[in-house]
């Protein structure tokens, strides 16, 4: 490893230094700065020439005195330490511990950029994952090496759900080494400690790897956080041969450091000011998820993206969208109606769930089941609609039905405690329980061997 040693530093602008007359040194380089009051910053090389470089500075350029700042390129990537007690540990983007502990002391470092995975080598996401949430696993199920975001709105409870999915959600089909890899952005310490301890009391937290980044902690650190948890996961998948969660909130604030951090480099905007680049940077991170053939490890991941003004169309969640393999969208009337989780099921979709659910993988109706309740849901919502029109009481005996299930399907299935953990199997039949209220005939989507074994209406 060569060090190079300069104190030609011309410029300071947001979370970018500028150094002069810096031949030899690369793009993705480490870079170490030490202020003139001893205190040392790390950073990374985002542009290079012999002339000039630009540096992404973690700990932000607030208080630096050009004149006396010594800025050391260490000739190598940022790199975290790995090894198996990551697990039960909290860090910061860069890898160090927020916990009071000592660092992880390893041999094997790898940098947080990752591999590129030949395409080639991917394998089909399939088998469920259980949330024990009923809205997700029974009508938009989560399958290994799934990539399924959660769409959000200010205000939402989009953190006391990310939480419930780290504390319950497991493997149903085999005894496999299950971990979860905790990544929050931009939170206020208030969350965190939420996080902290949801994990503490639960007992989960020595299953989970969390990388943490407050809300005055400084902006460009949310750039590498992401990227260095994803590195851990892809360690504890393809090296220690485990299923991994990622759990990620909330990537609008990812989104908003890129684009403050695009806008102090010079580079022309696009949509509402985001980057044009926003579409690649956010897949590089979304698709180190996934399944390797010959790997039994997997990685699935379920980010949180909050939509500015509950706008889907947003540039975040709209290039999320793109992206990855559905979403799962949160309802603000639901929440007002005192209704947890608030997964609103019209707009919510796993693309994957096909390949996850089913006779060998959850339970032989889940498939036919799920069909069905989204036909009467969307049948209740157009009685509701009416209803609101014309009122409830001008409604036929066949739509005040619908009407009825509307409501116990919002308040039964889709609210739940935040304690409860829902089996499949008794996701399965508590929607049972709710179709039963019709006759077997206005089922059209179940089999007539569903009906015989799990219909409990009266004939």
């Amino acid at each position: 490893m060569s060090i190079k040693e300069y104190r030609t530093t011309v410029e300071a602008r947001g979370g970018l230094l500028v150094v002069k007359q810096t031949p030899g040194v690369a793009f993705g380089d480490r870079v170490r700065i030490e202020d003139h009051a001893g205190k040392i910053r790390n950073g990374q090389v985002i542009r290079a020439s012999d002339d000039e470089v630009l540096i992404l500075v973690f700990e932000g350029t607030d208080d630096l005195d050009l004149e006396s700042t010594w800025v050391r390129f260490l000739d190598e990537p940022v790199e975290i330490a790995l090894s198996p007690e990551l697990l039960g540990r909290e860090f910061n983007g860069l890898g160090e511990p927020r916990d009071g502990r000592p660092p992880v002391l390893s041999g094997l470092h790898r940098p947080v950029g990752g591999a590129a995975i030949n395409p080639a080598a991917r394998t089909y996401p399939r088998e469920f994952i259980q949330t024990g949430i009923s809205t997700i696993d029974g009508l938009n199920s989560l399958v290994r090496g799934q990539k399924l975001p959660i769409f959000s709105g200010s205000g939402l409870p989009h953190n006391r759900l990310a939480a419930q999915i780290v504390r319950q959600a497991k493997l149903v089909d085999e005894s496999s080494s299950f971990s979860v890899v905790f990544a929050a952005m931009g939170v206020s310490y208030a969350d965190a400690k939420f996080f902290r301890d949801e994990f503490a009391n639960s007992g989960v937290l020595r299953n989970v790897v969390m990388f943490i980044n407050l809300a005055d902690d400084p902006p460009v650190e949310r750039l590498t956080l992401p990227r260095t948890a994803l590195t851990a996961a892809e360690y504890l998948a393809y090296d220690l041969d485990r299923h991994v969660l990622v759990v990620i909130t909330d990537m609008t604030n990812y989104a908003e450091a890129l684009r403050e951090v695009a806008t102090a480099k010079g580079d022309v905007p696009a949509r509402k000011g985001y980057p044009g680049y926003l579409y690649s940077d956010l897949a590089e991170i979304y698709e180190r998820c996934g399944r390797i053939h010959e790997r039994h490890g997997s990685i699935t991941m379920m980010p949180v993206v909050s939509m500015p003004s509950d706008d889907i169309t947003h540039p975040i969640p709209d290039l999320t969208g793109y992206i990855t393999e559905g979403q799962i969208v949160l309802s603000r009337e639901l929440h007002n109606q005192g209704i947890y989780p608030p997964v609103f099921i019209s707009p919510s979709l796993s693309r994957l769930m096909k390949d996850g659910i089913g006779k060998d993988d959850t339970r032989e109706d889940h498939p036919r089941v799920a069909a069905q309740l989204y036909a009467l849901y969307a049948r209740a919502q157009e009685t509701r609609n009416l209803a609101s029109i014309i009122g409830a009481d001008e409604l036929s005996e066949r739509d005040r039905r619908y009407l009825h299930f509307a409501d116990d399907f919002d308040r039964h299935f889709v609210g739940q405690g935040e304690a409860e953990d829902r089996s499949i199997e008794a996701t399965l039949n508590l929607a049972w329980e709710l179709m039963s209220s019709f006759p077997r005939e206005a089922l059209t989507r179940m089999k007539e061997t569903d009906l015989a074994k799990y219909y409990q209406g009266s004939d």
